[in-house]
């Protein structure tokens, strides 16, 4: 008799990954506003101390969770929709059977699947959080549902989703790497601590684990992201290769180089993409292993 088909989306999985994305969030989020305000105010901040210490004299602590409302709202959901897509991606590619383990150019593949999908949830999640987190004084927007309405009455349902092709053209890379990293990091802790059995890590190897992960999967898709945020801060930015060609006449006019500007804010991003990424594969560990779920 043959073995039931899985669930296309389990429950179990949603409820670990939106834990998951609530987590990130939370530890994460600071460190975001940090990144954004350095990919499109460049020129008000020497770096991201510098960045860290107008916001924390300006704003005070609620300076940092600038925009949070929709992140906290739209990663829970992706994170839910971004694992329960990962895990699919993963039978679909082990076929009929359930039990085979996926080698780590599986894991990658499964991942840029994933990746494939999630661009179409996180373009409108993160346009939100980048149009708040950018605003100043006299801001146009009152909150998440305020920003998300007038966006939608004044350019429909494309303005929600501009910058979709740059995030795309990020979001395979990145997650390949995140995933292919995370598995092969067990993998190796599996080897060496465990007699081959990554599944028996302990809470730092998990930590650990994401972190790496967390820290790798910037490296393919950093460019884009720096794009992405700049087209989503300004919407008068027709496509991607606009907004580089403005980003290459701006290096020209103020003699910074292309590189410099490419990856205004990487550091906030990798000093927040370990603590987040460890807290975001801990909380959807935990939460499957309560759960009792295996995939």
């Amino acid at each position: 008799m043959a073995a039931p088909v899985p669930a296309l989306i389990l429950p179990q999985e949603v409820v670990a990954g939106t834990l998951a994305g609530w987590a990130q969030v939370v530890v994460g989020h600071p460190f975001d506003t940090v990144k954004v305000q350095l990919q499109t105010n460049s020129k008000q901040y020497r770096n991201g101390v510098d960045c860290f210490k107008i916001i924390a004299k300006n704003e005070a602590f609620l300076g940092f969770y600038r925009g949070v409302a929709s992140p906290l709202m739209g990663i829970g959901a992706c994170n839910a929709v971004l694992f329960s897509t990962y895990s699919n991606f993963r039978r679909l590619i082990r076929g009929g059977d359930t039990t085979r383990p996926l080698s780590l150019r599986e894991t990658g593949m499964a991942g840029a699947l994933t990746g494939s999908v999630m661009a179409f949830f996180n373009t409108p999640v993160e346009l939100l959080k980048v149009q708040l987190q950018t605003q100043k004084n006299n801001p146009a927007y009152k909150g998440v549902f305020d920003a998300a309405a007038k966006i939608y009455a004044h350019r429909g349902i494309s303005g929600l989703y501009h910058g979709l092709p740059i995030t795309i053209m990020r979001d395979i890379p990145s997650f390949a790497t995140y995933f292919f990293v995370y598995e092969g990091i067990k993998q190796i802790i599996g080897n060496h601590n465990h007699n081959g059995n990554k599944n028996h890590l302990s809470s730092t190897e998990l930590l650990f684990s994401g972190g790496i992960a967390g820290i790798a999967c910037w490296i393919p898709c950093y460019p884009q992201d720096v794009i992405k945020s700049t087209m989503q801060s300004n919407l008068n930015f027709k496509s991607a290769r606009e907004c580089f060609w403005s980003l290459l006449s701006y290096s020209k006019k103020t003699n910074t180089s292309v590189f410099r500007l490419l990856s205004n804010g990487f550091g906030p991003t990798m000093v927040r993409a370990f603590p987040a990424n460890a807290a975001t594969f801990f909380a959807y560990e935990m939460a499957l292993k309560i759960l009792r779920v295996s995939d």
